[in-house]
């Protein structure tokens, strides 16, 4: 064994490697005496029987509760995640600006909107649409749910908008500046494209989770697909089976935006590089650094 390994912990000995091999083994039937305790109180209240499946596989389970369920999961993350990428960029921008009164505001509305919990948000805001009747009673929950994912992640895409402005190279603004170009034309035209790129795994990331998160709506009434499930799990008596056909669910709606999202990242990378890069940029409005120098 190296040297830097030996640094970083003690090599174990044969008793050493023993005694972990018996603490592996009574760890592994420990998880499998839970496991079976677990089956055995599930088999005992019948979940585990195949005539619990039969609801998934007749047209009126799906019309009636699933697939009205995937389209308000759908349509609150795709409301939300839009408004979010917009609230974000605006925010994220605005913690960048050259005046200080624009940057506390939204520095405030960044740091109080990301410690606040989305279910808070989520009540809060159905309680004031409801109270002022802001919205009509059937949209009540939808504005609620897709309000506070958008306020929340906002505020997250705000902090990557900026931490991905921040991580390129000062020489890109210096040079836009030495052409001549205003502070909001070097954002819009040079900065952002380019941090776009760099951000995009992490605005994936939290796409995800306004899509996870719209799960909270059942809280206030929304109709999405958890709530589905749960009213399948109590028409039926089938809540083990119900929930392992909404996370399948869950799990592929997620998947698909990842893929998605993931060739719309490919695509910025290869028009990136088909463009030659940030230098190529700069240099289309007047010339490259050499020339402002």
């Amino acid at each position: 064994m190296s040297d830097a390994v030996a640094v970083l912990y003690d090599v174990p000995g044969p008793k050493a490697k023993l005694r972990y091999r018996i603490l592996s083994g009574v760890v592994l039937l420990v998880s499998l005496g839970i496991a079976y305790l677990i089956y055995l109180a599930l088999d005992s209240k019948g979940q585990l029987t195949a005539d619990k499946w039969d609801p998934f596989v007749t047209a009126s389970t799906w019309t009636t509760y699933l697939l009205p369920g995937i389209k308000g999961t759908l349509i609150a993350a795709a409301l939300s995640i839009v408004f979010a990428l917009i609230l974000g960029a605006v925010l994220g921008i605005g913690r960048l600006s050259d005046h200080r009164a624009i940057r506390i505001v939204s520095g405030v509305l960044v740091e109080l909107f990301r410690a606040v919990p989305v279910l808070i948000l989520m009540i809060f805001l159905y309680a004031v649409y409801a109270e002022y009747q802001v919205f009509k009673v059937s949209y009540l929950a939808l504005a609620a749910v897709v309000t506070g994912l958008t306020l929340y992640n906002g505020s997250v895409i705000a902090e990557i908008v900026r931490a991905g402005v921040n991580s390129l190279p000062k020489g890109q603004a210096e040079a836009a500046d030495a052409l001549g170009m205003r502070k909001n034309q070097v954002m819009r035209i040079i900065l952002l494209p380019q941090a776009i790129t760099a951000m995009l795994p992490a605005i994936i990331s939290q796409m995800v989770v306004a899509l996870k998160d719209s799960a909270l709506g059942y809280i206030i009434g929304y109709v999405e697909v958890v709530r589905a499930g749960q009213q399948v799990g109590a028409f039926y008596g089938n809540y083990l089976p119900s929930l392992v056909i909404v996370a399948v669910i869950m799990i592929a709606i997620n998947s698909l935006l990842t893929k998605l999202a993931t060739v719309v990242e490919r695509r910025l990378r290869q028009k990136k590089r088909k463009t030659g890069g940030t230098v190529l940029a700069v240099s289309d409005f007047g010339g490259g650094p050499e020339g402002a120098a």
